[in-house]
């Protein structure tokens, strides 16, 4: 949620900001809501100072008549004070609902537009795989190895869910222990993550889990819903409480189940496991100060990087334009890797994203910090970068891995866990 006195002392450029996100945002009725908000507040606040100013008054009455007058007027008074204060209420209530859709403010240095008028910024250090074979997708790799089964998984739990079967489950798992054990060995601490989260949290992080247009699975007549994201848990593990800024940055990697609707996702650049309904992913989670929060995104950025290089999987990385950040972001990095099954002759396609949201999750979350010596507290900032998502992992790994004769080669650092240098 953005800060309301920033929307108040600047509403020009908050205006500007959901202009150039593309998201229509009603600041002067927030402007006029507080108005009215506050002359009910010193409204509310007068009859109560009246009121007890009565109830002084009783004591030293004359008579009984007196102190009868007295009491009705006092009562009188409080009914009027606990009016003003429930239409006090209600203006709040109105401002927070148009306050929590203004997306956060945008990073100077963000493109302004759409998906493609994202920045390239930077390539990996491993280039397109130059084959003198027809490369296979990954479901044409699945046919020769036997990898995964959606026709069961459409049997048991309706399109886009599948089996992992054979390799295919050694290379999920062996995906999840690189990210984890190169994460823990950065200093980020290993958390394994409920997949189940209320619809406070869900609010709190800045996902609609009600509605039309969510990608949440909700459970029915009960406040919990399946985490599209460990983001979702990770955050939510802290909200409420109060940090001290030495603890800060506090660097968590979270490994969790993610289930998305995905609705209207359909389509050929979305086939197989690149946009399904369940996958498993390792998420990078921090909460830092104001002043680390730029630092830290850089990092998680750069460690994204050192993920996908390991991989051996060639990557472009982009800024995020303004149109395309969603709401919580003040500005997103995504990672994509060339997939030569995918569209025509191959393709790009996102497989991590990191995001510096600064104060707008943690305003929501309640999650604050306090400095020595200070009295007070201040929101924390809040970042998340993916780490590895399995699913379209396995997409880049199984197609820039392939061989002329069928068989895949296996990353040099994902052998350990696999057990072996050769799929199929």
């Amino acid at each position: 949620m953005l800060d309301r006195k920033l929307i108040l002392e600047n509403p020009d450029a908050v205006r500007e900001n959901c202009e150039r996100r593309g998201v229509p945002c009603d600041i002067d009725r927030i402007i006029e809501l507080d108005a009215k908000r506050l002359e009910k507040l010193q409204l509310s606040q007068e009859l109560n100072r009246q009121a007890n100013e009565c109830s002084k008054q009783i004591p030293a009455a004359k008579d009984n008549d007196e102190r009868q007058q007295l009491i009705a007027r006092g009562r009188e008074l409080r009914e009027q004070k606990d009016a003003a204060q429930s239409e006090h209420d209600e203006l709040e209530a109105e401002i927070v609902a148009l306050q929590t859709l203004i997306p956060n403010m945008t990073h100077p240095d963000v493109p302004t537009g759409g998906e493609d008028d994202a920045t390239e910024l930077c390539f990996g250090a491993t280039a397109k795989p130059s084959f003198d074979f027809q490369p296979l997708d990954h479901l044409e790799l699945n046919e020769k190895h036997d990898l995964f089964d959606f026709e069961a998984g459409a049997r048991v739990a309706g399109a886009g869910f599948y089996f992992l079967r054979n390799a295919a489950v050694r290379l999920d798992l062996a995906l999840q222990q690189f990210a984890i054990s190169f994460l823990a060995d950065k200093g980020f601490t290993p958390v394994s993550t409920p997949d189940l989260a209320l619809t406070s949290v869900l609010h709190g992080t800045g996902f609609n889990p009600r509605g039309p247009e969510t990608q949440i699975y909700s459970i029915e007549n009960t406040e919990l819903n399946l985490v599209a994201t460990a983001e979702i848990t990770l955050g939510g593990m802290m909200a409420g409480q109060t940090m001290t800024a030495e603890e800060l940055p506090l660097k968590l990697c979270g490994l969790s189940h993610c289930f998305r609707t995905e609705a209207g996702a359909a389509g050929r650049a979305s086939k197989g496991l690149y946009r399904v309904h369940q996958f498993t992913k390792v998420e990078m989670f921090a909460f830092t100060t104001p002043e680390q929060s730029d630092a830290v995104h850089e990092e998680m950025r750069g460690l994204e990087c050192e993920i996908f290089d390991a991989l051996e999987v060639p990557y472009r990385v982009i800024d995020t334009a303004s149109g395309d950040l969603g709401g919580p972001a003040y500005r997103k990095y995504d990672l994509e890797a060339w997939m030569p099954g995918r569209g025509d002759g191959g393709d790009w396609g996102e497989v991590t994203s990191t995001s510096n949201c600064t104060d707008y999750q943690a305003r929501r979350l309640n999650v604050r910090f306090k400095k020595a010596g200070e009295k007070g507290t201040h929101f924390v900032h809040t970042l998340n970068g993916t780490a590895v998502a399995t699913g379209r992992a396995m997409i880049a790994v199984l197609e820039n891995h392939q061989r002329a004769d069928g068989t895949i080669n296996v990353p040099t650092v994902l052998r350990p866990w696999m057990g072996t240098d050769v799929i199929g």
